[in-house]
């Protein structure tokens, strides 16, 4: 599959519908994803990126219905992570003095990945290609999102292609983000920026300030995954400048697992107390052991404060809690409140040791929580109304 983005760039990429989990088993991708690669024809010919190491046939083959690939005569690698570079190795064999434009981190770290010495052309920010009628400007973006990330804009058709900046793990016949669910296409890219960059906010922050004085005129912004952004382009660069503020909606968010439902209880009757202090804020309760992981952090970005509560088991928490746990404090969010609870049998230590957990990922914890022993009964559950109540009033 190929297709004609306009009369100069081809996308070559290659659709996966059936993706369901990336990085290993670390993200999920409900919605398939794509490996974009696009095909500069001017009066010289560019690849920028390719496809993931596992379709490098399908790659070539598609690619050679499109060229002859010895008419190749510049290769362009924004990022070196293999699901863009995999298809490289094969490549390289078919056309190995071809040149690879790319920062020096990026050529350091694909010599660390495949062990060949290509033709590497090390760029930075600033230095251009000319490629005939138009040219190619590189733009170096650190930690977005690894060391060797860069950005390729096309002057004259006024294209960045943007590497996994502003990408998405979205699969679609549609490709474009006038053409596909305005608000599934807000949530794969909200999802995907919470997931992979909110651990790099204030690099964000400093590279989208520095795009935007650049002045370009971008009329449209091809990433390495997803949907390609036609309709007001900018949009997503500015909603991106909002993301890396320590976002926040008016939203809470209760993270719970139960062994048999007392935590659960807790979680909803909390729940409960909340509401009736913060009416008109968004409560959701998400079981960290039924409900998708990456799903459940990007529902914490969005929120300005969070409960988490877990049974006790063998003086610790329950596994998927404290899995969840990790993943907040390695994403490193910043400017949200939070408390715990649970209930326990005899030893009672989950509520201590999450306080613990989320003190060391940096969030404001307002108060030590609250345990209810065995099965909460009225008085219990009074005493998680008022829990709710008193957290409600310190998010204000």
């Amino acid at each position: 599959m190929s297709f004609k983005i306009n009369n100069t760039v081809t996308w070559v990429g290659k659709m996966d519908w059936e993706l369901r989990k990336f990085h290993g088993e670390e993200y999920s991708t409900h919605r398939g994803s794509s490996y974009n690669s696009y095909l500069i024809k001017d009066e010289k010919t560019v690849l920028i990126d390719t496809v993931w190491q596992a379709f490098t046939k399908e790659f070539i083959a598609n690619l050679e219905k499109e060229i002859d690939l010895k008419k190749i005569d510049f290769i362009v690698a924004n990022h070196s992570e293999i699901d863009h570079s995999g298809a490289l190795p094969e490549l390289m064999r078919l056309i190995p003095n071809t040149p690879i434009y790319c920062t020096k981190t990026c050529a350091k770290l694909l010599k660390a990945h495949y062990h060949q010495d290509w033709n590497f052309v090390e760029v930075k920010t600033g230095d251009t290609l000319e490629i005939g009628k138009n040219k190619l400007m590189f733009i170096e973006a650190k930690m977005l999102h690894w060391p060797d990330s860069m950005f390729t804009y096309l002057t004259g058709e006024n294209i960045l292609f943007s590497s996994d900046a502003f990408g998405q793990h979205f699969a679609s016949e549609l490709m474009y983000s006038d053409k596909v669910d305005s608000e599934g296409l807000l949530y794969e890219a909200m999802k995907y920026y919470t997931n992979i960059l909110t651990p790099f906010n204030p690099l964000v922050k400093k590279k989208i300030e520095e795009l935007l004085s650049l002045g370009l005129p971008i009329n449209m912004i091809c990433p390495g995954h997803g949907i390609i952004w036609r309709d007001n382009p900018s949009e997503i660069i500015k909603t991106y400048l909002e993301w890396s503020k320590n976002y926040k909606e008016d939203q809470v968010t209760i993270i719970y697992d139960t062994m048999w439902n007392s935590t659960r209880r807790m979680a909803e009757t909390i729940a409960e107390g909340l509401k009736e202090i913060e009416a008109n804020t968004t409560i959701k309760i998400l079981s960290s052991s039924k409900y998708d992981k990456n799903d459940i952090v990007t529902e914490v970005f969005k929120s300005k404060a969070i409960l988490i509560g877990s049974s006790t088991i063998n003086k610790g928490i329950l596994s998927s809690t404290a899995a969840i746990l990790e993943m907040i404090k390695g994403l490193g969010f910043k400017e949200k409140k939070a408390a715990a609870f649970g209930s326990y049998g005899w030893s009672g230590e989950s509520v201590r040791l999450i306080t613990e957990e989320l003190t060391k990922a940096g969030l404001e914890v307002v108060n030590e929580g609250i345990r209810e022993e065995w099965i909460p009964g009225e008085a219990g559950l009074d005493r998680c109304r008022d829990f709710g109540r008193n957290f409600g009033e310190k998010i204000k």
